[in-house]
């Protein structure tokens, strides 16, 4: 088979109705369309909208917020969670770089969240730009020490 020799199945395709083109073809004079009335009419239908005196659809919906509601300066945050630092070893310093590292940020350029779940046995010195409370409190109970960076 060659690339020429391509063609649709048969009866896949349909040739568009020619309306209006005399009464040998079977749709002449009124075209399919009836007898006077909006719906005969050129442009026929009124606006897309138009619901013929119902509210329309899209002003029943309540309004939908979109992009311009989303606040500029909103921070999204990598989480990582206190048992994910159970991994590394004792002693040594949690930062940005080493969490990236490690695999556990999902996009390298947003700061840093430590957020308390989970337990930690080992002392760590974790700097990122973010610590929970819980977390805060459990990484120091292991020894650990937590420094906020910007």
């Amino acid at each position: 088979m060659k690339l020429h020799e391509l063609q649709p199945n048969f009866g896949a395709k349909r040739s568009k109705k020619r309306v209006g083109r005399g009464p040998g073809a079977g749709q002449g004079k009124t075209a399919g369309k009836g007898t006077k009335g909006q719906s005969v009419r050129q442009g026929a239908g009124g606006k897309l909208y138009r619901q013929g005196g119902n509210l329309p659809f899209f002003r029943r919906l309540p309004f939908m917020r979109g992009e311009g509601f989303t606040p500029p300066s909103r921070v999204e945050y990598n989480e990582v969670n206190v048992e994910m630092l159970e991994r590394f070893d004792a002693g040594s310093e949690i930062n940005t770089e080493v969490l990236a590292a490690a695999g556990l940020l999902s996009k390298k350029s947003n700061p840093v969240v430590i957020l308390g779940n989970g337990e930690l046995t080992k002392k760590l010195n974790v700097k990122v730009q973010r610590v929970t409370k819980g977390a805060k409190a459990k990484i120091e109970a292991a020894g650990g020490s937590v420094e906020i960076v910007d």
